[in-house]
């Protein structure tokens, strides 16, 4: 998080505007389409059944094409 320079707030807030969610390449993985700072990020999780929560694997910002 500090090399990407966001917080845990951010990412929460990442996670709580979501765009959209899908599917990763990765089996058992999400990848969540969000913003943060008028930038589109991708935010992949992993669902913990056993805990019912999600881990965060990783999150980054998306380059403009």
């Amino acid at each position: 998080m500090v090399r990407r320079d966001f917080t845990e707030v951010d990412l929460r807030r990442m996670l709580e505007h979501a765009a959209r969610v899908r599917r990763s390449d990765e089996p058992g993985r999400h990848i969540v389409v969000t913003r943060h700072r008028r930038q589109a990020w991708h935010v992949v999780v992993e669902p913990d059944i056993e805990r019912t929560c999600v881990i965060v694997v990783t999150a980054y910002p998306i380059e403009d094409k």
